[in-house]
């Protein structure tokens, strides 16, 4: 099982603040560009690399699409290093386009007080669900990620009646990867997915921003992706998914808006 670096392709050079990663078909969707989470899943893994803490959180912004084949430098800015904390940022730039932009807090502090108030919808285990009807990933980010319907319309005739909440549900999982903030940070990009499955209609969903925020990373091959949209108005969509280990341990929040496209 692979460590971020290596599931990403992600590299280190000379200078511990400069880091590339080649656009690969494994880290681009079927449309030959950067999947956003990926991209905020290298820039994750160089952050943590060069502060030498633990995410907080991070927000990633979505300025222009990476494209095959080219190469995305990504160089880590460190204004602030406090005692337990670090805020920081990564740019993500294909020669003198800039990609993304990530904002991020990093760090721990010896507080031994804890709780978890949201609670896991109850599904089905990820082996009584089927996996959602789609095309072959054909070497794409599609194919090196399993998935199956927990709840929702995923990938199945839509006719056009939006859903009563909002809501539906994923079981992801990344065989090749170990689990990580990076790899959450990959899974969480299915919050997107939900819109088509929210509004009852084929969409696709294009995110502007992608904001993770963790709590407790443990072992799990299955995460389930619990995802919310909230709404869509004046062509964006708006919603936020939580990310749940199989025994119920919330283990990171997200959120995203998206750019929402009818594909009729």
């Amino acid at each position: 099982m692979m460590d971020a670096t290596k599931f990403l392709g992600l590299r280190a050079t000379h200078n511990p603040h400069r880091w590339f990663m080649p656009l690969t078909p494994g880290v681009c969707t079927r449309a030959d560009f950067l999947f956003g989470g990926c991209g905020l899943a290298a820039a994750v893994t160089a952050l943590e690399s060069t502060t030498e803490r633990e995410l907080i959180w991070a927000t990633a912004q979505y300025l222009d699409y990476g494209r095959l084949p080219s190469v995305l430098d990504i160089d880590v800015i460190v204004p602030v290093v406090g005692k337990h904390t670090t805020q920081a940022r990564a740019i993500g730039h294909v020669l003198d386009r800039e990609i993304l932009t990530v904002n991020a807090a990093l760090g721990t502090r010896p507080l031994d007080v804890e709780g978890q108030w949201a609670t896991m919808p109850e599904v089905p285990p990820p082996d009584d669900c089927r996996p959602p009807d789609r095309e072959h990933g054909n070497g794409t980010i599609d194919s090196r990620v399993d998935l199956r319907v927990a709840s929702g319309n995923w990938g199945g005739r839509r006719a056009g009646t939006p859903s009563e909440d909002g809501r539906s549900a994923l079981w992801v999982r990344v065989p090749e990867m170990e689990m990580s903030a990076a790899t959450l940070a990959i899974m969480a990009d299915w919050m997107t997915g939900g819109v088509g499955q929210a509004l009852g209609r084929p969409a696709r969903a294009n995110s502007l921003d992608n904001t993770i925020r963790i709590l407790r990373i443990v072992p799990t091959h299955w995460v389930l992706c619990d995802i919310r949209i909230h709404g869509v108005r004046r062509g964006f969509a708006h919603g936020l998914i939580h990310l749940w280990s199989r025994e119920g341990e919330l283990m990171a929040t997200g959120g995203q808006s998206a750019i929402v496209r009818i594909l009729e």
